[in-house]
């Protein structure tokens, strides 16, 4: 095939590309590197079958060109990280809607077949775990502009699913949780390689709140290759699927796990979310997924635990300050 990446320089879309070559695909990427770093693909340059345009989704007759070219979409590209969307809510919610409406417009006027990328986020304020592709999705306030991320994805997500029932076509969505593996940054606050950047530079790990609330962190190397078996599912279209994995661990466990597996001097500061982000922020208590319908689908079973993930991690940090 012959395969579209949205945000393919970004922490996941470097890896599901890198992956995609290396099943023999021919990989065509478009990053506008507002949350991508080039750094990510730059070794995949050489590859005869990669192919990367260094400009935003939005402008249409580009993309248009992109998606014409291919046979299958993966719709990567969008605002991450809590910090982003605390700080620039106007981006985060034109960023997803107005590019993901973008890519269905053009996919569809071929019926090229994609998957929309979502995240655990839409599940709000739930407090009914596990979270299932089924279940109520809880927002919180308008005013509370950390509820503007989900709802804009959960945008994103009735407009894939009403152009499969309304025009046919063929898209799939995927919420992601918590993925974690080399090349992802903690400078949108993504806690894991945060984390693992201050014990290694012996600064105090920040958890936020009272670091009671708890996360399923999956490898990106079991996600990417789970999001690989859905592409090929024709059964897949039209569905929801939660991929990630239900090992759950608090935030402050992590931060001495990650103090342990480093050797690391470093000491845990606590740190209120109103500090952290903004007056008012409020965060997830629990996200841990039901796995079932992904389980069902591609007998899915993540082989990564999460010393694995953050030895990978580390690794990858320590060769980049070599």
């Amino acid at each position: 095939m012959k395969v579209l990446v949205t945000g393919g320089a970004g922490f996941i879309g470097s890896h599901l590309s890198e992956f995609l070559l290396g099943k023999g695909h021919k990989v065509l990427v478009i990053d506008d590197l507002s949350t991508g770093s080039i750094e990510n693909i730059l070794h995949l340059k050489n590859n005869p079958g990669f192919e990367y345009t260094i400009d935003s989704i939005l402008n249409t007759p580009v993309t248009a060109e992109l998606v014409d070219r291919s046979d299958c979409i993966f719709h990567l590209a969008a605002a991450v990280g809590v910090r982003l969307i605390v700080e620039s809510p106007v981006q985060t919610i034109e960023t997803n809607i107005k590019g993901t409406e973008t890519i269905l417009d053009l996919a569809c006027k071929k019926k090229k077949k994609t998957l929309v990328f979502s995240t655990s986020e839409v599940y709000g304020k739930s407090s009914k775990i596990p979270f299932n592709e089924e279940d109520d999705l809880v927002m919180g306030s308008t005013t509370r502009g950390r509820w503007s991320y989900a709802c804009s994805k959960a945008i994103d997500e009735f407009l894939a699913l009403a152009y499969w029932k309304e025009k046919k076509l063929p898209a799939t969505v995927i919420r992601l949780f918590n993925t974690v593996g080399p090349r992802q940054t903690g400078q949108y606050g993504m806690v894991v390689p945060t984390f693992i950047q201050q014990a290694l530079e012996g600064k105090p790990l920040t958890v936020y709140g009272d670091g009671s609330q708890t996360r399923c962190f999956c490898h990106v190397q079991d996600v990417i290759q789970a999001i690989y078996k859905v592409s090929q599912e024709e059964k897949a279209v039209g569905q929801v699927y939660n991929i990630g994995t239900d090992e759950e661990i608090s935030i402050l466990e992590l931060a001495r796990r990650v103090i342990s597996i480093t050797g690391s001097s470093s000491r845990i500061q606590i740190i209120p979310y109103s500090e952290a982000y903004e007056e008012g922020f409020e965060d997830m208590l629990k996200r841990r997924p039901d796995l079932a319908k992904i389980t069902d689908l591609i007998d899915y079973t993540p082989q990564r635990d999460l010393e694995r993930i953050i030895r990978d991690v580390v690794q990858y940090e320590v060769s980049r300050q070599a």
